[in-house]
Protein backbone atom coordinates (compact mmCIF):
# COMPACT_ATOMS: atom_id res chain seq x y z
CA UNK A 1 0.00 0.00 0.00
CA UNK A 2 1.15 3.52 -0.74
CA UNK A 3 1.27 6.26 1.86
CA UNK A 4 -1.87 8.39 1.97
CA UNK A 5 -0.33 10.67 4.61
CA UNK A 6 3.18 11.66 5.58
CA UNK A 7 3.99 14.11 8.34
CA UNK A 8 7.66 15.02 8.18
CA UNK A 9 9.68 16.56 11.02
CA UNK A 10 6.71 18.30 12.63
CA UNK A 11 7.78 20.68 15.40
CA UNK A 12 5.23 22.62 17.45
CA UNK A 13 6.20 25.00 20.22
CA UNK A 14 4.05 26.72 22.82
CA UNK A 15 5.42 29.42 25.14
CA UNK A 16 8.12 27.67 27.14
CA UNK A 17 7.19 24.18 25.91
CA UNK A 18 8.22 22.18 22.83
CA UNK A 19 5.18 19.92 22.40
CA UNK A 20 6.43 18.23 19.21
CA UNK A 21 10.06 17.77 18.27
CA UNK A 22 10.66 16.60 14.68
CA UNK A 23 7.82 14.06 14.77
CA UNK A 24 7.34 11.98 11.63
CA UNK A 25 4.37 9.79 10.76
CA UNK A 26 3.49 7.73 7.69
CA UNK A 27 0.01 6.25 7.22
CA UNK A 28 -0.72 3.82 4.41
CA UNK A 29 -3.94 4.11 2.43
CA UNK A 30 -6.66 1.78 3.67
CA UNK A 31 -5.04 0.93 7.01
CA UNK A 32 -5.92 1.51 10.66
CA UNK A 33 -2.92 3.27 12.18
CA UNK A 34 -2.73 3.61 15.97
CA UNK A 35 -0.82 6.32 17.82
CA UNK A 36 0.19 5.46 21.39
CA UNK A 37 1.99 7.41 24.07
CA UNK A 38 1.70 8.66 27.62
CA UNK A 39 -0.53 11.62 28.43
CA UNK A 40 1.28 14.76 27.35
CA UNK A 41 3.40 12.90 24.79
CA UNK A 42 2.04 15.05 21.95
CA UNK A 43 -0.48 12.70 20.28
CA UNK A 44 -3.45 15.06 20.24
CA UNK A 45 -1.23 18.03 19.36
CA UNK A 46 0.02 16.15 16.29
CA UNK A 47 -3.55 15.43 15.18
CA UNK A 48 -4.53 19.07 15.70
CA UNK A 49 -1.67 20.05 13.39
CA UNK A 50 -2.92 17.57 10.79
CA UNK A 51 -6.56 18.68 11.00
CA UNK A 52 -5.81 22.42 10.84
CA UNK A 53 -6.73 23.24 14.43
CA UNK A 54 -3.16 24.52 14.52
CA UNK A 55 -2.97 26.06 11.04
CA UNK A 56 -0.10 26.11 8.59
CA UNK A 57 2.53 28.58 9.71
CA UNK A 58 2.06 27.83 13.41
CA UNK A 59 4.39 24.82 13.23
CA UNK A 60 7.52 23.68 11.41
CA UNK A 61 7.71 20.65 9.14
CA UNK A 62 5.77 19.34 6.17
CA UNK A 63 2.49 17.50 5.59
CA UNK A 64 2.16 15.45 2.42
CA UNK A 65 -1.37 14.21 1.76
CA UNK A 66 -2.28 12.08 -1.24
CA UNK A 67 1.07 12.89 -2.84
CA UNK A 68 0.71 16.67 -2.52
CA UNK A 69 2.12 19.12 0.01
CA UNK A 70 -0.79 20.24 2.19
CA UNK A 71 -1.17 23.42 4.23
CA UNK A 72 -4.45 23.47 6.10
CA UNK A 73 -5.64 26.81 7.48
CA UNK A 74 -8.44 25.39 9.58
CA UNK A 75 -10.72 22.40 10.19
CA UNK A 76 -12.99 23.29 7.27
CA UNK A 77 -9.95 23.26 5.00
CA UNK A 78 -8.85 19.76 6.10
CA UNK A 79 -12.44 18.48 5.92
CA UNK A 80 -12.64 19.64 2.31
CA UNK A 81 -9.79 17.19 1.66
CA UNK A 82 -11.62 14.33 3.40
CA UNK A 83 -9.75 14.51 6.73
CA UNK A 84 -12.22 14.34 9.63
CA UNK A 85 -11.26 14.37 13.32
CA UNK A 86 -13.50 13.16 16.15
CA UNK A 87 -12.22 14.52 19.44
CA UNK A 88 -12.44 12.71 22.78
CA UNK A 89 -14.93 15.33 23.95
CA UNK A 90 -17.82 14.80 21.54
CA UNK A 91 -18.91 17.90 19.61
CA UNK A 92 -22.65 17.25 19.42
CA UNK A 93 -25.49 19.61 20.34
CA UNK A 94 -27.57 17.64 22.89
CA UNK A 95 -30.93 19.31 22.23
CA UNK A 96 -30.77 18.90 18.46
CA UNK A 97 -31.82 15.75 16.62
CA UNK A 98 -29.46 13.20 15.12
CA UNK A 99 -30.20 14.54 11.63
CA UNK A 100 -29.60 18.15 12.67
CA UNK A 101 -26.29 17.22 14.29
CA UNK A 102 -25.05 15.24 11.32
CA UNK A 103 -25.65 18.07 8.86
CA UNK A 104 -24.97 21.03 11.15
CA UNK A 105 -22.92 23.47 9.10
CA UNK A 106 -23.35 21.21 6.09
CA UNK A 107 -27.10 21.56 5.63
CA UNK A 108 -29.05 20.03 2.75
CA UNK A 109 -30.63 23.29 1.69
CA UNK A 110 -31.73 25.22 -1.36
CA UNK A 111 -31.94 29.03 -1.40
CA UNK A 112 -31.43 29.05 2.36
CA UNK A 113 -34.27 26.61 3.08
CA UNK A 114 -33.43 23.21 4.58
CA UNK A 115 -34.80 20.25 2.64
CA UNK A 116 -35.87 18.12 5.59
CA UNK A 117 -37.06 15.19 3.48
CA UNK A 118 -33.63 14.87 1.86
CA UNK A 119 -31.90 15.47 5.22
CA UNK A 120 -33.82 12.63 6.86
CA UNK A 121 -33.36 10.33 3.85
CA UNK A 122 -29.59 10.78 3.87
CA UNK A 123 -29.50 10.47 7.66
CA UNK A 124 -31.26 7.09 7.49
CA UNK A 125 -28.64 5.85 5.04
CA UNK A 126 -25.76 7.05 7.22
CA UNK A 127 -27.25 5.55 10.37
CA UNK A 128 -27.62 2.22 8.59
CA UNK A 129 -23.90 2.35 7.71
CA UNK A 130 -22.86 2.78 11.34
CA UNK A 131 -25.41 0.34 12.71
CA UNK A 132 -27.76 2.77 14.49
CA UNK A 133 -31.48 2.03 14.39
CA UNK A 134 -32.67 5.27 15.96
CA UNK A 135 -34.94 7.58 14.00
CA UNK A 136 -33.27 10.66 12.45
CA UNK A 137 -35.45 12.92 14.60
CA UNK A 138 -34.23 11.43 17.90
CA UNK A 139 -32.72 14.00 20.25
CA UNK A 140 -29.03 13.36 20.87
CA UNK A 141 -29.35 13.87 24.63
CA UNK A 142 -31.49 10.71 24.80
CA UNK A 143 -28.62 8.58 23.47
CA UNK A 144 -25.89 6.86 25.43
CA UNK A 145 -22.26 7.80 24.89
CA UNK A 146 -21.66 4.78 22.64
CA UNK A 147 -24.46 5.78 20.28
CA UNK A 148 -23.35 9.42 20.32
CA UNK A 149 -19.93 8.23 19.16
CA UNK A 150 -21.62 6.48 16.23
CA UNK A 151 -23.49 9.69 15.39
CA UNK A 152 -20.11 11.46 15.21
CA UNK A 153 -18.86 8.81 12.77
CA UNK A 154 -22.05 9.13 10.70
CA UNK A 155 -21.41 12.87 10.61
CA UNK A 156 -17.88 12.18 9.35
CA UNK A 157 -19.24 9.86 6.63
CA UNK A 158 -21.61 12.62 5.49
CA UNK A 159 -18.54 14.67 4.59
CA UNK A 160 -17.04 12.02 2.27
CA UNK A 161 -14.36 11.07 4.78
CA UNK A 162 -11.18 9.58 3.43
CA UNK A 163 -9.00 9.80 6.55
CA UNK A 164 -10.84 9.42 9.87
CA UNK A 165 -9.04 10.45 13.08
CA UNK A 166 -10.43 9.25 16.41
CA UNK A 167 -8.98 10.53 19.69
CA UNK A 168 -9.60 8.01 22.51
CA UNK A 169 -12.88 6.84 20.94
CA UNK A 170 -13.60 4.12 23.54
CA UNK A 171 -12.42 5.92 26.69
CA UNK A 172 -15.95 6.43 28.04
CA UNK A 173 -17.61 3.38 26.47
CA UNK A 174 -18.68 0.08 27.96
CA UNK A 175 -16.92 -3.05 26.74
CA UNK A 176 -19.85 -3.96 24.47
CA UNK A 177 -19.99 -0.47 22.93
CA UNK A 178 -16.20 -0.47 22.51
CA UNK A 179 -16.28 -3.75 20.62
CA UNK A 180 -19.09 -2.49 18.39
CA UNK A 181 -17.09 0.64 17.57
CA UNK A 182 -13.96 -1.36 16.74
CA UNK A 183 -16.02 -3.66 14.50
CA UNK A 184 -17.30 -0.57 12.69
CA UNK A 185 -13.75 0.70 12.12
CA UNK A 186 -12.86 -2.65 10.55
CA UNK A 187 -15.95 -2.40 8.32
CA UNK A 188 -14.99 1.12 7.25
CA UNK A 189 -11.50 -0.16 6.49
CA UNK A 190 -13.09 -2.70 4.15
CA UNK A 191 -14.86 0.21 2.43
CA UNK A 192 -11.56 1.99 1.82
CA UNK A 193 -11.59 4.46 4.75
CA UNK A 194 -8.19 5.04 6.34
CA UNK A 195 -8.24 5.58 10.10
CA UNK A 196 -5.90 6.97 12.74
CA UNK A 197 -6.84 5.97 16.28
CA UNK A 198 -5.32 7.37 19.47
CA UNK A 199 -5.84 4.94 22.32
CA UNK A 200 -4.46 3.90 25.70
CA UNK A 201 -6.26 0.54 25.50
CA UNK A 202 -3.52 -1.66 24.13
CA UNK A 203 -5.70 -4.75 23.75
CA UNK A 204 -7.93 -2.74 21.40
CA UNK A 205 -4.90 -1.41 19.52
CA UNK A 206 -3.64 -4.93 18.97
CA UNK A 207 -7.04 -6.04 17.74
CA UNK A 208 -7.55 -3.49 14.96
CA UNK A 209 -4.27 -1.74 14.15
CA UNK A 210 -2.18 -2.50 11.07
CA UNK A 211 0.60 -0.21 12.31
CA UNK A 212 1.41 1.55 15.57
CA UNK A 213 3.47 4.70 16.03
CA UNK A 214 4.70 5.40 19.56
CA UNK A 215 5.37 9.00 20.64
CA UNK A 216 7.22 9.89 23.84
CA UNK A 217 8.00 13.39 25.12
CA UNK A 218 7.04 14.96 21.80
CA UNK A 219 9.27 12.72 19.65
CA UNK A 220 8.68 9.67 17.48
CA UNK A 221 10.09 6.58 19.20
CA UNK A 222 9.04 3.77 16.88
CA UNK A 223 6.60 2.58 14.23
CA UNK A 224 5.64 -1.09 14.52
CA UNK A 225 4.14 -3.09 11.64
CA UNK A 226 1.52 -5.49 13.02
CA UNK A 227 2.10 -7.83 10.08
CA UNK A 228 5.66 -8.41 11.27
CA UNK A 229 4.56 -10.11 14.50
CA UNK A 230 6.27 -7.56 16.79
CA UNK A 231 3.06 -5.89 17.98
CA UNK A 232 2.97 -6.98 21.60
CA UNK A 233 1.67 -4.97 24.56
CA UNK A 234 5.05 -5.26 26.27
CA UNK A 235 6.80 -3.78 23.24
CA UNK A 236 4.36 -0.87 23.04
CA UNK A 237 4.60 -0.18 26.79
CA UNK A 238 8.40 -0.28 26.71
CA UNK A 239 8.48 2.30 23.92
CA UNK A 240 5.82 4.47 25.59
CA UNK A 241 7.43 4.76 29.00
CA UNK A 242 11.08 4.18 28.12
CA UNK A 243 11.45 1.19 30.40
CA UNK A 244 10.23 -2.36 30.82
CA UNK A 245 7.15 -2.82 32.95
CA UNK A 246 7.37 -6.45 33.94
CA UNK A 247 4.75 -5.78 36.60
CA UNK A 248 1.83 -3.54 35.66
CA UNK A 249 0.84 -3.28 39.33
CA UNK A 250 3.35 -2.33 42.04
CA UNK A 251 3.92 -4.87 44.79
CA UNK A 252 2.61 -4.17 48.26
CA UNK A 253 2.27 -6.02 51.49
CA UNK A 254 -1.37 -6.86 52.18
CA UNK A 255 -2.11 -6.11 55.82
CA UNK A 256 -5.74 -5.31 56.65
CA UNK A 257 -6.52 -4.00 60.12
CA UNK A 258 -9.77 -3.31 61.94
CA UNK A 259 -12.99 -2.35 60.18
CA UNK A 260 -12.92 1.40 59.60
CA UNK A 261 -16.14 2.01 57.69
CA UNK A 262 -19.28 0.08 56.89
CA UNK A 263 -22.76 0.62 55.52
CA UNK A 264 -25.68 -1.60 56.47
CA UNK A 265 -28.97 -2.22 54.66
CA UNK A 266 -28.35 0.70 52.27
CA UNK A 267 -31.24 1.63 49.98
CA UNK A 268 -31.36 4.39 47.37
CA UNK A 269 -34.12 5.49 45.02
CA UNK A 270 -33.69 7.30 41.71
CA UNK A 271 -33.72 11.10 42.14
CA UNK A 272 -36.30 11.64 39.37
CA UNK A 273 -38.19 8.34 38.96
CA UNK A 274 -39.89 7.72 42.29
CA UNK A 275 -40.74 4.09 41.48
CA UNK A 276 -37.18 3.05 40.58
CA UNK A 277 -34.93 1.66 43.31
CA UNK A 278 -31.26 1.97 42.39
CA UNK A 279 -29.56 0.37 45.44
CA UNK A 280 -31.22 -2.52 47.31
CA UNK A 281 -30.44 -3.64 50.89
CA UNK A 282 -26.71 -3.37 50.36
CA UNK A 283 -24.11 -3.89 53.11
CA UNK A 284 -20.33 -3.61 52.89
CA UNK A 285 -17.25 -2.78 54.93
CA UNK A 286 -13.62 -1.77 54.44
CA UNK A 287 -10.70 -2.19 56.83
CA UNK A 288 -7.69 -0.04 57.63
CA UNK A 289 -4.91 -0.63 55.08
CA UNK A 290 -7.28 -2.48 52.75
CA UNK A 291 -8.15 -1.85 49.12
CA UNK A 292 -11.67 -3.10 48.43
CA UNK A 293 -12.86 -3.26 44.83
CA UNK A 294 -16.37 -2.98 43.42
CA UNK A 295 -16.81 -4.79 40.09
CA UNK A 296 -19.85 -4.69 37.86
CA UNK A 297 -21.13 -3.82 34.42
CA UNK A 298 -22.07 -0.30 33.38
CA UNK A 299 -25.42 0.55 34.96
CA UNK A 300 -25.01 -1.87 37.87
CA UNK A 301 -25.19 0.99 40.38
CA UNK A 302 -21.54 1.34 41.41
CA UNK A 303 -21.27 5.12 40.97
CA UNK A 304 -24.77 5.66 42.38
CA UNK A 305 -23.73 3.75 45.51
CA UNK A 306 -20.55 5.79 45.94
CA UNK A 307 -22.28 9.13 45.44
CA UNK A 308 -25.17 8.26 47.74
CA UNK A 309 -22.71 7.37 50.51
CA UNK A 310 -20.75 10.58 49.95
CA UNK A 311 -23.16 13.08 51.44
CA UNK A 312 -26.19 11.85 49.52
CA UNK A 313 -24.93 13.57 46.40
CA UNK A 314 -27.09 11.13 44.43
CA UNK A 315 -30.53 9.67 45.05
CA UNK A 316 -33.56 10.22 47.25
CA UNK A 317 -35.30 8.37 50.09
CA UNK A 318 -31.92 7.02 51.16
CA UNK A 319 -32.05 4.67 54.12
CA UNK A 320 -29.61 2.49 55.99
CA UNK A 321 -26.84 3.00 58.52
CA UNK A 322 -23.28 4.25 58.06
CA UNK A 323 -20.72 3.40 60.75
CA UNK A 324 -17.20 4.81 61.19
CA UNK A 325 -14.99 2.89 63.64
CA UNK A 326 -18.01 1.39 65.34
CA UNK A 327 -19.93 4.65 65.73
CA UNK A 328 -22.89 5.78 63.57
CA UNK A 329 -22.08 8.80 61.41
CA UNK A 330 -24.24 11.38 59.69
CA UNK A 331 -23.65 11.40 55.92
CA UNK A 332 -26.68 13.50 55.01
CA UNK A 333 -24.62 16.23 53.31
CA UNK A 334 -21.25 16.44 51.59
CA UNK A 335 -19.68 18.61 54.27
CA UNK A 336 -20.81 16.12 56.92
CA UNK A 337 -19.33 13.22 54.91
CA UNK A 338 -16.01 15.06 54.68
CA UNK A 339 -16.10 15.84 58.40
CA UNK A 340 -16.74 12.13 59.08
CA UNK A 341 -13.55 11.23 57.21
CA UNK A 342 -14.80 10.33 53.73
CA UNK A 343 -13.46 11.51 50.37
CA UNK A 344 -14.80 10.73 46.90
CA UNK A 345 -12.75 10.94 43.71
CA UNK A 346 -15.36 11.16 40.95
CA UNK A 347 -15.16 9.29 37.64
CA UNK A 348 -15.78 12.61 35.83
CA UNK A 349 -12.77 14.68 36.81
CA UNK A 350 -13.33 17.41 34.20
CA UNK A 351 -16.93 18.18 35.15
CA UNK A 352 -17.21 17.23 38.81
CA UNK A 353 -13.63 16.89 40.06
CA UNK A 354 -11.89 20.06 38.95
CA UNK A 355 -12.42 23.69 38.04
CA UNK A 356 -10.53 23.57 34.76
CA UNK A 357 -10.09 27.33 34.44
CA UNK A 358 -8.51 27.52 37.89
CA UNK A 359 -4.90 26.83 38.88
CA UNK A 360 -3.43 23.74 40.46
CA UNK A 361 -2.99 25.81 43.62
CA UNK A 362 -6.65 26.73 43.87
CA UNK A 363 -7.97 23.25 42.97
CA UNK A 364 -5.77 21.58 45.57
CA UNK A 365 -7.34 23.38 48.52
CA UNK A 366 -11.00 23.47 47.37
CA UNK A 367 -12.24 20.64 49.60
CA UNK A 368 -10.52 22.01 52.72
CA UNK A 369 -10.55 25.79 52.68
CA UNK A 370 -10.38 25.87 56.48
CA UNK A 371 -6.97 24.23 56.18
CA UNK A 372 -5.53 27.35 54.54
CA UNK A 373 -7.70 30.04 56.10
CA UNK A 374 -7.00 32.50 58.88
CA UNK A 375 -10.17 33.88 60.48
CA UNK A 376 -12.18 33.00 57.40
CA UNK A 377 -9.72 34.51 54.89
CA UNK A 378 -7.61 32.28 52.65
CA UNK A 379 -3.90 32.68 53.36
CA UNK A 380 -2.41 32.67 49.86
CA UNK A 381 1.11 31.86 51.01
CA UNK A 382 -0.24 28.85 52.94
CA UNK A 383 -2.29 27.91 49.86
CA UNK A 384 0.86 27.93 47.71
CA UNK A 385 2.77 25.96 50.34
CA UNK A 386 0.11 23.21 50.40
CA UNK A 387 -0.11 23.04 46.62
CA UNK A 388 3.68 22.77 46.32
CA UNK A 389 3.75 19.99 48.90
CA UNK A 390 1.24 17.90 46.97
CA UNK A 391 2.83 18.72 43.63
CA UNK A 392 5.98 17.04 44.90
CA UNK A 393 4.26 14.19 46.75
CA UNK A 394 2.06 13.34 43.75
CA UNK A 395 4.76 14.02 41.15
CA UNK A 396 2.48 16.38 39.22
CA UNK A 397 4.40 17.29 36.09
CA UNK A 398 4.07 21.04 35.81
CA UNK A 399 6.48 23.97 35.93
CA UNK A 400 4.31 25.76 38.49
CA UNK A 401 1.30 25.34 40.76
CA UNK A 402 -0.02 28.50 39.09
CA UNK A 403 -0.63 26.49 35.91
CA UNK A 404 -4.30 26.08 34.98
CA UNK A 405 -5.39 22.45 35.29
CA UNK A 406 -7.03 22.55 31.85
CA UNK A 407 -3.49 22.62 30.40
CA UNK A 408 -2.41 19.42 32.19
CA UNK A 409 -2.49 15.90 30.78
CA UNK A 410 -5.23 13.55 31.98
CA UNK A 411 -2.89 11.72 34.34
CA UNK A 412 -1.70 14.93 35.97
CA UNK A 413 -5.28 16.21 36.26
CA UNK A 414 -6.16 13.01 38.10
CA UNK A 415 -3.26 13.58 40.50
CA UNK A 416 -4.63 17.06 41.26
CA UNK A 417 -8.04 15.55 42.09
CA UNK A 418 -6.35 13.07 44.41
CA UNK A 419 -4.30 15.86 46.00
CA UNK A 420 -7.47 17.85 46.64
CA UNK A 421 -8.99 15.02 48.63
CA UNK A 422 -5.81 13.94 50.39
CA UNK A 423 -5.56 17.45 51.81
CA UNK A 424 -8.80 16.70 53.71
CA UNK A 425 -6.89 13.88 55.46
CA UNK A 426 -9.64 11.28 54.96
CA UNK A 427 -9.85 7.91 56.66
CA UNK A 428 -11.79 6.39 53.76
CA UNK A 429 -11.06 7.24 50.13
CA UNK A 430 -13.60 6.20 47.48
CA UNK A 431 -12.01 6.07 44.02
CA UNK A 432 -14.43 5.90 41.08
CA UNK A 433 -12.61 4.84 37.88
CA UNK A 434 -9.34 6.36 39.15
CA UNK A 435 -7.33 5.56 35.99
CA UNK A 436 -9.93 6.18 33.27
CA UNK A 437 -8.43 7.86 30.21
CA UNK A 438 -4.82 7.87 31.40
CA UNK A 439 -1.81 6.00 30.03
CA UNK A 440 -0.02 2.98 31.47
CA UNK A 441 2.84 5.04 32.95
CA UNK A 442 0.48 7.41 34.78
CA UNK A 443 -1.64 4.43 35.87
CA UNK A 444 1.38 2.89 37.57
CA UNK A 445 1.96 6.14 39.46
CA UNK A 446 -1.70 6.24 40.58
CA UNK A 447 -1.44 2.61 41.71
CA UNK A 448 1.68 3.46 43.72
CA UNK A 449 -0.17 6.33 45.42
CA UNK A 450 -3.02 3.95 46.32
CA UNK A 451 -0.52 1.51 47.79
CA UNK A 452 1.09 4.29 49.82
CA UNK A 453 -2.33 5.25 51.19
CA UNK A 454 -3.12 1.69 52.24
CA UNK A 455 0.34 1.34 53.80
CA UNK A 456 -0.46 4.46 55.86
CA UNK A 457 -3.58 2.73 57.19
CA UNK A 458 -6.14 4.43 54.95
CA UNK A 459 -9.16 2.43 53.82
CA UNK A 460 -9.65 2.52 50.03
CA UNK A 461 -12.76 1.62 48.04
CA UNK A 462 -11.97 1.27 44.34
CA UNK A 463 -14.56 1.16 41.55
CA UNK A 464 -13.23 0.12 38.15
CA UNK A 465 -14.56 -1.19 34.83
CA UNK A 466 -11.16 -2.78 34.15
CA UNK A 467 -11.20 -6.18 35.80
CA UNK A 468 -7.42 -6.71 35.49
CA UNK A 469 -7.01 -3.48 37.48
CA UNK A 470 -9.26 -4.74 40.28
CA UNK A 471 -7.50 -8.11 40.31
CA UNK A 472 -4.09 -6.45 40.40
CA UNK A 473 -4.84 -3.93 43.16
CA UNK A 474 -7.55 -5.19 45.51
CA UNK A 475 -7.56 -7.35 48.65
CA UNK A 476 -11.27 -8.09 48.32
CA UNK A 477 -13.79 -7.52 45.54
CA UNK A 478 -17.52 -7.00 45.87
CA UNK A 479 -19.40 -7.95 42.69
CA UNK A 480 -22.40 -5.76 41.91
CA UNK A 481 -25.38 -6.27 39.62
CA UNK A 482 -28.65 -4.35 39.35
CA UNK A 483 -28.09 -2.40 42.54
CA UNK A 484 -27.11 -5.29 44.80
CA UNK A 485 -23.97 -7.20 45.70
CA UNK A 486 -24.17 -10.66 44.17
CA UNK A 487 -20.88 -11.92 45.58
CA UNK A 488 -17.71 -11.17 47.52
CA UNK A 489 -14.31 -12.58 46.54
CA UNK A 490 -10.98 -12.63 48.31
CA UNK A 491 -8.04 -11.65 46.10
CA UNK A 492 -6.71 -15.20 45.91
CA UNK A 493 -10.10 -16.53 44.73
CA UNK A 494 -10.87 -13.78 42.23
CA UNK A 495 -10.52 -14.01 38.44
CA UNK A 496 -12.24 -12.41 35.48
CA UNK A 497 -14.18 -15.63 34.99
CA UNK A 498 -15.34 -15.85 38.61
CA UNK A 499 -16.42 -12.19 38.58
CA UNK A 500 -18.38 -12.55 35.34
CA UNK A 501 -20.02 -15.78 36.50
CA UNK A 502 -21.38 -13.92 39.53
CA UNK A 503 -22.65 -11.06 37.37
CA UNK A 504 -24.50 -13.22 34.83
CA UNK A 505 -25.86 -15.94 37.13
CA UNK A 506 -29.61 -16.06 37.51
Amino acid sequence: MTALLEMRNITKTFPGVKALDNVSLSVREGEIHAICGENGAGKSTLMKVLSGVYPAGSYDGEIVYDGQTAEFDGIRDSEDHGIIIIHQELALVPLLSIAENIFLGNERASNGVVNWRETFRQTEGLLAKVGLREAPGTKVDSLGVGKQQLVEIAKALSKDVRLLILDEPTAALSEADSQALLDLLLELKGQGVTSIIISHKLNEVRRVADSVTVIRDGATISTIDARGGDLTEDRIVRDMVGRDMAHRYPDRERRAGEVVFEVKDWNVWHPEHADRQVIRDLSMNVRAGEVVGIAGLMGSGRTELAMSIFGRSYGRNISGQAVMRGQPVDLSAVDKAIAAGLAYVTEDRKTLGLILEETIRRNTILANLDGVANRGVVDESRETEVAEKYRKVMNIRTPSVFQKVMNLSGGNQQKVVLAKWLFTEPEVLILDEPTRGIDVGAKYEIYSIINDLSAAGKAVIMISSEMPELLGMCDRIYVMNEGSFVGELQAEDASQESIMSLIVRE
